[in-house]
């Protein structure tokens, strides 16, 4: 499995998953750069992810919709602010509403997620820093960590099939 490690600090309201892949970063980067293959691993296995518009670029937004087995849907996006391609971005994650406005009530987080070549392949860094202890811990008690290790965790058959 890639997920190797998962992290929670409550000092510094961070969050930090770190995986590795047998493949260079260039083509792990692809996974989250076409939205096609990105619909195929953000969500857990149980609720696939719809990706409506994807603008991985500074300025640009992503957003999407993960359906439960019951046919409910959950709405983010992310606002991207910095890219080096192949190597980080750094987003605004939100829970969205069905028109893909933020939920206020809802907590957002800053995101990092870096992508380093190592021997046999790429490491990447998934960081997520929150506004506040209190939005960190709902994130926490929502099972995020087992959501975000099973997407994650999707990437190697993905990337097996080229």
């Amino acid at each position: 499995m890639p997920v190797l490690d998962t992290t929670h600090d409550e000092e510094t309201l961070t969050l930090t998953l770190v995986a590795e892949f047998a493949a260079t970063p260039e083509r792990v980067w692809e996974v989250y750069a076409d939205p096609r293959q990105l619909e195929r691993v953000w969500g857990p296995p149980t609720y696939p992810a719809t990706v409506v518009d994807h603008s991985l670029t500074p300025g640009g937004r992503v957003t999407y919709y993960m359906t439960s087995p019951e046919g409910e849907k959950f709405c983010g996006l992310w606002e991207v602010s910095s890219v080096e391609e192949a190597a980080r971005f750094v987003f605004r994650d939100y829970f969205a509403d069905e028109d893909f406005n933020a939920v206020e009530s809802m907590p957002g987080s800053n995101n990092t997620y870096t992508f380093e070549a190592i021997e046999g392949g790429t490491r990447v860094t998934y960081e997520s820093s929150f506004d506040s202890l209190e939005g960190l811990k709902t994130v926490l008690d929502m099972g995020v960590v087992e959501g975000s290790t099973g997407a994650i965790n999707q990437i190697d058959e993905l990337l097996a099939k080229g």
